[in-house]
């Protein structure tokens, strides 16, 4: 039987601005990446999301990103390795202490936005990441793009990793993601991104923008819990996963097991 880690991006509300229908989505994923302040949220958004993730049994992952609110993240920057240290330190750490709060572990990383982008081509930002996940916890699991340079950079550094695809975005020859700017970039035929997610499973392969196949291996699919129909999109891909006799999995098992 295939086994698979099914994460989403939650705790992204900001005071009285509201994103996501976290409430909705985390009964039907394994892992959750919350924001820690940066990008998104604030000390009572991750009070709260870390607490519903607890009560929903989903475990509970960093989503340290740069400080950008307004861009929310997804904005390049040019730091030095560093200051991408120390943020992702900083950040982890306040999340850690909600967790340890509520009485549960924190399991993985998974840098956010611009962050996560910079590092999938650049190994010494992602060094850096690595590095400071691992002098924090070297037990926490990197969430990284599979075939990415970050995936490079935890071997390197003896860090945890899992390897990341996305049910909805669409893939460069490369093996990365296509800008949010370009045309095609969001695959939003939900039957069409389950049947992508099948094959990147089952096949260790996905079809780029430019219609030809690439090799790729997954450990966890990234499903996105702030879109319109995100609900219905991450009930359908929980289901076609099931259909296919692909078990979901909580990370953490998945890498112990590997």
């Amino acid at each position: 039987m295939h086994e698979v880690d099914l994460n989403c991006d939650l705790g992204e509300s900001f005071g009285n601005y509201k994103l996501g229908l976290d409430e909705e989505v985390i009964s039907y994923i394994s892992s959750a990446n919350l924001a820690c302040g940066f990008h998104a949220s604030d000390p009572l958004t991750m009070s709260h999301t870390v607490e519903l993730a607890k009560k929903a049994g989903v475990c509970v992952g960093a989503h340290p990103g740069l400080p950008d609110l307004v861009g929310f993240g997804r904005r390049n920057m040019n730091i030095s390795q560093k200051e991408a240290k120390a943020m992702v330190q900083y950040q982890i750490g306040a999340l850690d202490s909600f967790c340890k709060a509520q009485g549960i572990k924190m399991h993985h990383v998974k840098p956010h936005g611009a962050l996560y982008n910079m590092a999938v081509k650049d190994i010494k930002l992602a060094t850096a990441i690595c590095e400071g996940i691992y002098e924090v916890n070297p037990q926490l699991i990197l969430l990284a793009l599979s075939g990415s340079e970050m995936v490079n950079a935890a071997n390197n550094v003896g860090l945890k990793v899992a390897r990341e695809a996305f049910a909805d975005r669409a893939y460069e020859e490369d093996g990365t993601l296509v800008a949010r700017t370009k045309e095609g970039s969001m695959i939003t035929d939900e039957d069409e991104s389950i049947k992508r997610v099948i094959r990147m499973i089952k096949e260790n392969k996905v079809k780029t923008i430019t219609g030809i196949d690439i090799p790729i291996k997954v450990d966890s699919i990234c499903v996105h819990g702030d879109g319109a129909k995100a609900l219905e999109f991450v009930r359908k891909i929980k289901a076609g996963l099931e259909e296919q006799d692909i078990k979901i999995t909580p990370l953490y098992k998945l890498v112990s097991n590997s």
